[in-house]
């Protein structure tokens, strides 16, 4: 607490942390503006092959400014060798806690949320960048100037422990689980290469969650919840909520994104946000919704 990093951000007090890294609220110096500096373990510092990766995926990660982005500023390294991410302090609710504290969301502000974070990350995949670490605790509810929430997707490019992924293979074989990998996409359980629409199934993931407080994939431990993952089909979201009287185009939608198969998804994650935000509104998928919002 207390020190200037890099001669421009001064420490000001811890926000978080986790096992590959400390998070710390930081003011620039120059302008007085706030940032949430991510301060990287000893060990992943020094791990070659990761710090590659990171800043490659920093370079592209710097050029992800988007209201529903937490992207990177700057990528450094302090004098005594940690590597430290800059980015934007995003003051908020965190979405994991905000479904822990109400239980489940109504359909029209998960609606609203999905919009959103749908055209953050389709901008990260117009750049190539695939998150592949969607879950409630990577996103941020926050409040605009005229009271209205919006979701900030955060954590692109910080290669978290994205080694634990080749080894989910073995999962069948060993009972292993490494992370909790509760909203990861059956071709990222099985390590296989990953596009887009991973993100796209771990968002519909996130999706059923809110608006059921439970996940569609059910089993007496994790491992066997990841096994119907891979084997399953996802619990009817109208049977997990009958008091809810969700529209049959709802449920579509989210089966679709939440297929096994990524060419039988959504192809773009744009198309599942459009797609969700005008069966949840009651409006013809054909009107192009999120095209219109954004100017398409």
């Amino acid at each position: 607490m207390g020190q200037v990093i890099d001669k421009r951000y001064k420490i000001e007090r811890k926000l978080g942390e986790g096992g590959m890294s400390f998070v710390y609220l930081g003011t620039d110096v120059a302008t007085q503006k706030q940032f949430a500096i991510k301060v990287l373990s000893e060990a992943l510092s020094q791990d070659t092959n990761a710090m590659a990766r990171l800043r490659r995926e920093a370079s592209l990660g710097m050029r992800l400014a988007h209201p529903n982005v937490c992207h990177i500023v700057q990528l450094g390294e302090t004098e005594d060798q940690l590597v430290y991410v800059v980015m934007p302090y995003v003051n908020g609710e965190i979405l994991a806690d905000r479904n822990n504290r109400l239980g489940r969301l109504p359909l029209t502000d998960t609606a609203k949320f999905v919009k959103d974070m749908s055209a953050g990350l389709s901008m990260a995949h117009g750049l190539k960048i695939v998150h592949r670490d969607l879950k409630p605790e990577n996103v941020m509810i926050c409040r605009g100037p005229n009271a209205t929430e919006f979701a900030v997707v955060m954590d692109f490019g910080l290669a978290k422990e994205r080694k634990a992924e080749g080894e989910l293979q073995k999962l069948t074989a060993t009972g292993i689980i490494l992370g909790t990998p509760e909203f990861m996409s059956p071709e990222q359980l099985r390590g296989k290469p990953l596009d887009a629409r991973t993100d796209i199934y771990s968002l519909a993931l996130m999706t059923y969650e809110m608006l059921t407080g439970k996940l569609p994939f059910q089993g007496r431990t994790q491992q066997e919840m990841m096994i119907a993952r891979l084997r399953s089909d996802p619990v009817s979201l109208r049977k997990m909520r009958p008091d809810a009287n969700f529209p049959e185009s709802v449920e579509k939608v989210l089966n679709k994104a939440m297929a096994r198969s990524a060419d039988d998804r959504y192809q773009t994650v744009l198309e599942y946000g459009e797609a969700f935000f005008s069966a949840a509104m009651g409006e013809s998928s054909g009107g192009g919704v999120l095209g219109k919002l954004f100017g398409r």
